[in-house]
């Protein structure tokens, strides 16, 4: 059987008081309180349910640890999933995963452990029936990947995010989006480190800013329908490990590089608010710290940031922590061509095979896909 995890472990939630300030989403305290919960056991609504969190492009080039959106591809294969079945055969209130699959990559899931309590899916999934105050059921998961590891496209929020989603609708959908996000910031936390640059648009879609974390205080910036934003996103065969990049990065900046880094990141917003396709991507090509540091440790990225420039995008950044480049477009008819030329430049400069997707800003975020009923 696999390993199970118990949902009565101490949290280390912040509460989740509500404010609401303009544009806000929620602000909750980061004080290590627990979260607030159903007043009784919930009942389960269904036997299992099966939900989907989409890939994330983190920083977006000035926005480093603040600013994050949510991106997938048509077939919903840009994303991971995750079924959450109602298990009689375990101890109540604990999470087990009964199955791992990655169809794109078959070798990658035998790498990730079916620990609950060292799974990002798993981790969530306990954070999720804590939140629930679910102690009557036990929950087995079953994950598939659908994004690589280490590649800057939030490869764990997404895990995260889908198991959050999953364990709530599985027991009717009584959490909150900032129960949510709590729950999947909690195995960010013990993967990654306490961001939610990922996790917050890989549950709540679209373009979200951090404002803090202490208060924690998300803003979803709404962005214009008639948008109609794209990224290509190019991910080389080289593994960028979240610490190594965040090792790298100074430990002093400059006052100039600060400033011209604000006013790039508050451009970002105000593009994303005015749906100026061109201003997100000139202030997201505009990252005067953390991209100088990250690119040289990816072979081939300042070239590739290059031809997709020239190629016609509107801007070219570091996805995340890398190594995944991602460009940002108006429409998908330059998509093709762009992505081959920075396929070409990682080949050819950075020696390195790549492959890419184009994909559209996800505005719907986490979401069920399929349920199956009690008998």
């Amino acid at each position: 059987m696999a390993a199970a995890a118990t949902a009565t472990a101490p949290s280390s939630f912040p509460s989740t008081r509500v404010h609401k300030p303009t544009l806000l989403s929620f602000r909750v305290s980061t004080k290590l309180r627990a979260t607030a919960a159903p007043p009784s056991d919930p009942a389960p609504a269904f036997r299992s349910v099966t939900a989907f969190a989409p890939a994330t492009v983190a920083n977006l080039g000035p926005g480093f640890d603040f600013l994050g959106c949510a991106v997938a591809d048509a077939s919903l294969s840009l994303g991971d999933t995750v079924t959450a079945t109602l298990d009689p055969s375990l101890p109540a209130g604990t999470v087990a995963i009964s199955g791992i699959t990655s169809p794109a990559r078959p070798r990658l899931a035998d790498r990730l452990s079916r620990d609950p309590l060292r799974n990002c899916a798993g981790i969530a999934a306990v954070a999720a029936l804590r939140a629930l105050g679910v102690r009557s059921h036990g929950v087995s998961l079953s994950l598939a990947k659908g994004l690589p590891l280490g590649s800057g496209l939030g490869s764990s929020a997404a895990s995260a995010a889908a198991a959050a989603k999953a364990v709530d609708a599985l027991f009717g959908s009584l959490l909150p989006r900032d129960g949510l996000v709590l729950a999947g910031l909690e195995s960010e936390k013990a993967v990654s480190g306490f961001h939610a640059d990922n996790i917050a648009p890989a549950i709540l879609g679209g373009f979200v800013m951090v404002r803090s974390y202490d208060p924690f205080c998300l803003v979803s910036l709404p962005c214009p329908p008639a948008l109609r934003l794209c990224f290509v996103l190019v991910t080389p065969d080289f593994e960028a490990p979240t610490s190594k990049m965040r090792a790298a990065l100074p430990k002093n900046i400059a006052m100039g590089h600060h400033v011209r880094n604000s006013s790039q990141a508050a451009a970002l917003v105000a593009g994303v608010l005015q749906g100026d396709a061109a201003l997100i991507g000139s202030a997201m090509s505009s990252d005067f710290i953390v991209e100088p540091t990250r690119a040289p440790l990816i072979p081939g990225m300042a070239a590739v940031k290059a031809a997709a420039l020239e190629a016609g995008a509107l801007g070219c950044t570091i996805s995340g922590a890398g190594p995944t480049a991602v460009a940002v477009i108006e429409g998908e008819e330059k998509g093709e061509e762009i992505a081959r030329r920075m396929i070409d430049a990682f080949l050819s400069v950075g020696k390195l095979k790549a492959t890419a997707t184009v994909a559209q800003l996800d505005r719907a975020g986490a979401r069920v896909i399929s349920t199956s009923g009690l008998e």
